[in-house]
């Protein structure tokens, strides 16, 4: 069915290449957790204010975003020819798992191009687009980039620095606090701060993520699940990684007795090998990784989370693990919400060795504020990975 929309021009106006691009926008954002490790795109095809076609990148059914379109177009018994492509990220120009796309949408015979942001990948950037004007199509660059930046920023962090892009997110109270003292909690009971609203924009964040990052220390006070629990389907499962040292995990942890292939401990080349064995017998693979001052090495975590090509990491940790990754600039985005329960001095630290998240939040570039039911978030950068 051709979709035909309202915009505020005729022909190639900037209202009507916002509206179509905000189509292609949304499809590509409905595929997260479905592109990774490939970047996150849509494209749609118009003609006379009418979108003839339309496709999305989905990483297991290969097709890139511009060939689901043209293919879905001759399904329909359209000829893209003379069409305009609008696509979210910039069509490729190499031989990777498909073909170039550019060469595809110049072999269709499409009039004219809108490219939402050029590709990050140096084996790409800027070679789509220059085949497409050398074959004599216009295009144009730039429409809504920052949105379509914002879809790709792990793929942009990951394909120029070999790093996974890392999140901290962290529910605090309005004086900066992440818990209550342990004397006065509950062992193994996860202590609330943030209402129902802002834990379903987190869960919205974990199934964003690739995989999920937390220490020891956390699962012994919170016995936390760690799991993407919004319903949405992914083409692989969240991992869920714990630093653990000494392998102090407990075998009967809502983690271990969850695991399913997604569960990964890292741990210190002397830890028990009964306790390996035990945990492997559960599911759990179990890893020793290097350490540095008697601590994991961060950087080791990161590469062997690269090396399994995961894009985006959510850091959800304790004081410690904030502080090591802040400490050692391995954060590139941090979340930060605030509820309006205030927990003293004596409550635990946001992040050994920075003074306040109130400190952090200067440093932060692109800040955001929302606010969910009571409670209020405070994001922003703290590395930009499209200017790396």
């Amino acid at each position: 069915m051709l979709v035909k929309m309202s915009t505020e021009t005729n022909g190639p106006g900037r209202n009507s290449d916002e509206a179509f691009m905000r189509r292609a926008l949304d499809l590509a954002t409905a595929t997260y957790a479905m592109a990774s490790p490939n970047p996150q795109v849509g494209c749609v095809l118009v003609r006379d204010g009418v979108i003839v076609s339309e496709g999305a990148h989905i990483y297991d059914a290969k097709d890139h975003a511009e060939i689901v379109a043209l293919k879905q177009a001759r399904a329909r018994g359209v000829d893209p020819a003379g069409t305009t492509a609008y696509v979210t990220l910039e069509p490729c120009s190499h031989h990777g798992r498909t073909g170039p796309c550019a060469d595809a949408l110049v072999a269709a015979g499409i009039a004219r191009c809108v490219v939402a942001t050029g590709d990050p990948n140096p084996l790409v950037h800027g070679g789509g687009i220059e085949k497409l004007r050398a074959a004599g199509i216009p295009v144009a660059v730039g429409v809504l980039q920052a949105e379509a930046r914002q879809l790709n920023d792990a793929f942009a962090h990951t394909i120029q620095t070999g790093r996974p892009f890392v999140t901290l997110k962290a529910a605090l109270s309005v004086d900066g606090r992440l818990a209550p003292p342990l004397e006065e909690r509950e062992p193994g009971r996860p202590f609330w701060l943030t209402g129902p609203a802002a834990r379903e924009e987190v869960q919205r964040i974990r199934h964003a993520s690739d995989a999920i990052l937390s220490g020891i220390g956390t699962v012994l006070a919170d016995d936390p699940a760690m799991t993407d629990r919004t319903g949405l389907p992914r083409r692989r499962p969240l991992l869920r990684v714990v630093l653990d040292t000494h392998l102090r995990i407990p075998l009967d942890s809502k983690l271990v007795r969850s695991a399913e292939k997604d569960l990964l401990v890292l741990c210190a080349d002397n830890a028990p090998s009964k306790k390996a064995a035990q945990l492997e017998a559960y599911g759990v693979e179990v890893v020793r990784i290097p350490r540095e001052a008697g601590r994991h090495s961060l950087p080791a975590v990161l590469d062997l989370l690269a090396g399994r090509k995961l894009l985006s990491v959510l850091l959800e940790a304790g004081s410690i693990l904030n502080g090591a990754f802040l400490t050692q600039h391995l954060v590139d985005k941090a979340v930060l919400m605030y509820a309006e329960t205030e927990l003293g001095p004596n409550a635990l630290p946001f992040a050994a060795g920075i003074p306040s998240p109130f400190h952090l939040q200067q440093m932060l570039q692109r800040v955001e504020t929302r606010q969910f039911g009571p409670d209020v978030c405070v994001s922003g950068y703290l590395h930009d990975p499209w200017s790396l």
